[in-house]
């Protein structure tokens, strides 16, 4: 009887496995959308009542970030589950490995059809969807071109955010399987700048003015002096044609930009034109006219600039609104309300003003944030409002959660199921903080590289080019106006957060010394780079050496010495003074080989990431071996001297030189005796007792002719042996 019991039980739990229907998932993704301009965040300055419908009839989620604020590398991590230094893609410009493990590829596996339609700006074609038409890059407003899966562009009359709506309908009514669940991955490029509304919202605001931010006018005081650095700021960087829409003549360039011409208007019929040049030049001519007049204050014309980037921003956020009621619309017609969860989300948020400012990438909250609004029918009850900490790396773990499938370990996101069936409260092993890295550094907007973590009260962040901390009190202080890092109220807040930090890079296993660097924010570093890379494009250079600061310094100190040994040599310095494991890695991938294809590589690398940080040896020893790699890759031929680290410091003891000696008995393990040749000649710098001679290394770190003398015969025989 008993094992009868077992039987039938076993028999039932087969039945019910086999009968539990798997959920359609309807995600909707925006470009840049910020939660302060949805109602249901609580918006003073539009109303988007579909996007509202979504948050009333399912949850709202009040603290939902990204990993990184920033259009591709936002989308690289939501399809793998992982931060951009695990997937690889790390600022726009990078191209997404597809071959990599996605959610869509398992979805596949689990059953379900996979389809994307819209915005995918990853540089590669999509992977793991049964259907896909994408926009190239970061597509057009206005007569948008649509990359095909037979490798065919084509281009659709109409609004993009429109077209993107029909073909997502027209897949959904008629091209997919109804018998098999489906992923339908709807992604618009509105509202991304230019913020070119479609000519049904072109007068909507034209009787309001909308209410500016608290902040418009900040000074960026209280905070790193890298704020003030910004490229992106309503008062100084929105341009004349491109995002201000006028024609012609910059005739104000202290107040405009004067680069992009609007390319959205070029690509306009002549009905189009005519429809918007109806629409903005009344607007334009009066503002030139009273400009011309002397009647705008330097104030008045940033509130001016303000209204027309609101404005435009929110006439093509409403077109997303009516895109969400069309595809709600359709979901209720057909009966598959009830069975699609579907979900609002956008890359990241943005900045409407505040700081001054439009973009996105800082890590303070405007561009933190993202909207993240989800419909379950039957597992989330209407009206769900949660202030659980989730994150855009989720996504993938509990798509896959929601399909049956096994979430892979590589992942590094969680399953939010089991939170959304508990009604948005999360467990008590639910995270306590999420961990934040923006990678671009001297790019567009001159937004520095930094990172940080933020728990439900505080936020730090840690910004490498200047090695300084600034830590807000969200509670205190919500619009991040001042950093207390500094004050001594806060001692043990921000040692408690740095500790936080420190075990959440380990955590999701971050390591610096390995993840590309750039320092072209540093006018010197982007120079010497510049003049490497040209000369590396010449070729016909048989020994290189590859460093920082005492490799670069061969053409100083050790110029002579230069002279004397390799002057006869066909030999190329690509060091750089402070550089870091990163930063080779950089250069190596970012020109500095050019042609060249030199029989010999020097390399000496890690000292500063001793010096900087005081970087764990095995980490920067991963950087070493990175380096060695790339080499591998692009030199194939090339047989690497890999030198280990000088010494530095006062004595035997120092912790710098003792970190250093650390990372030589690692990587002295990364010699193969063919290839890569280890080489440790630090004794040759070193007095009897242990000391350095302010003869050989003037500062304990650096050295003098003397020391480059002693390099460069140490260096000697194995230059020879090797072939030189």
């Amino acid at each position: 009887m008993k094992r009868f019991v077992l039987c039938l039980a076993s028999f039932l739990m087969l039945i019910g496995l086999t009968d539990a229907k798997q959920p359609n998932i309807l995600f909707v993704f925006s470009d840049d959308h910020a939660p302060q301009a949805i109602g249901a965040y609580g918006s003073k300055i539009n109303q988007t009542p579909n996007l509202d419908r979504i948050a009333n009839e399912g949850a709202i989620f009040r603290n939902s970030f990204c990993a990184n604020s920033i259009c591709g590398p936002s989308r690289a991590c939501i399809l793998t589950g992982k931060h951009s230094h695990k997937n690889g893609f790390l600022h726009n410009g990078n191209r997404f490995d597809g071959s990599q493990m996605t959610f869509p590829k398992l979805m596949q596996e689990a059953g379900y059809q996979t389809a994307i339609i819209g915005k995918w700006h990853l540089g590669t074609d999509p992977v793991g969807f049964d259907h896909w038409e994408v926009l190239p890059g970061q597509g057009s407003y206005y007569n948008p071109d649509f990359l095909q899966m037979d490798g065919k562009k084509k281009r659709y009359d109409g609004y993009c955010t429109d077209i993107i709506t029909e073909n997502t309908l027209k897949w959904l009514k008629e091209d997919r399987d109804p018998e098999k669940p489906f992923i339908m991955m709807c992604q618009h490029k509105a509202p991304h700048r230019n913020w070119s509304p479609p000519p049904r919202y072109y007068s909507l605001y034209n009787d309001v003015t909308i209410a500016e931010p608290d902040t418009l006018f900040d000074d960026w005081s209280g905070r790193s002096e890298l704020l003030k650095q910004n490229e992106m700021s309503i008062a100084n960087h929105l341009s004349w044609s491109h995002d201000m829409k006028f024609h012609g003549e910059n005739y104000f360039p202290a107040h405009f930009s004067g680069a992009h011409n609007n390319g959205e208007y070029n690509r306009m019929t002549d009905a189009q034109k005519a429809a918007w040049d109806e629409a903005y030049e009344p607007q334009n001519q009066d503002f030139i006219t009273r400009m011309k007049a002397g009647e705008y204050t330097d104030k008045q014309v940033i509130q001016w600039k303000y209204q027309r980037y609101i404005k435009d921003y929110l006439r093509c956020i409403q077109a997303v609104d009516d895109s969400v009621g069309s595809l709600l619309g359709y979901l209720d017609e057909t009966g598959l309300a009830k069975d699609t969860i579907v979900i609002y989300s956008s890359d990241q948020g943005f900045y409407l003003g505040e700081h001054g400012w439009y973009d996105k990438r800082w890590m303070f909250e405007e561009s933190l944030r993202m909207p993240f609004l989800v419909r379950w029918p039957g597992i989330i009850d209407a009206g769900v409002d949660s202030t659980a900490m989730i994150q855009n790396i989720d996504y993938g773990p509990t798509f896959l959660d929601v399909a049956g499938a096994q979430v892979p370990a590589e992942m590094q996101g969680r399953s939010m199921v089991e939170l959304l069936k508990n009604q948005g409260k999360p467990s008590a092993n639910w995270r306590d903080a999420i961990y934040y890295a923006y990678y671009e550094n001297a790019a567009v907007h001159n937004v520095p590289l930094h990172d940080g973590v933020r728990n439900d009260r505080y936020k730090l962040m840690f910004f490498p080019r200047t090695r300084e901390w600034n830590l807000f009190d969200l509670q205190t202080d919500p619009q991040e106006m001042t950093s207390v890092h500094k004050d001594p109220n806060y001692a043990s807040i921000l040692a408690g957060l740095q500790k936080r930090y420190r075990d959440l890079r380990q955590f999701y296993d971050v390591n610096t010394a390995v993840i590309p660097g750039t320092r072209g924010d540093e006018p010197n570093w982007a120079k010497r780079d510049r003049e490497m890379t040209q000369k590396a494009k010449q070729g016909n250079v048989d020994l290189a050496f590859i460093g920082d600061s005492i490799t670069q310094g061969w053409e100083g100190a050790g110029k002579d010495v230069w002279e004397k040994y390799y002057g006869k040599r066909k030999t190329i310095n690509l060091g750089i003074g402070g550089d870091r494991t990163e930063h080779i890695i950089w250069r190596l991938t970012h020109g500095n080989l050019g042609k060249i294809q030199p029989k010999v590589a020097v390399l000496m690398i890690g000292t500063n990431n001793t010096g900087h940080f005081d970087q764990d040896p095995a980490q920067v020893a991963a950087g070493v071996q990175e380096i060695l790699n790339i080499l591998a890759d692009k030199l194939p031929d090339t047989k690497v001297v890999l030198q280990g680290i000088f010494p530095r410091g006062d004595g035997p003891l120092d912790a710098k030189r003792l970190n250093n000696i650390a990372i030589n008995q690692m990587i002295r393990r990364m010699a193969d005796g063919s290839r890569v040749h280890f080489l440790e000649i630090g004794d040759q710098f070193l007095e009897a007792d242990g000391t350095i001679s302010k003869k050989i290394m003037p500062d304990k770190l650096h050295l003098s002719p003397e020391g480059y003398e002693r390099w460069a015969k140490a260096l000697e025989p194995s230059l020879v042996e090797l072939g030189l």
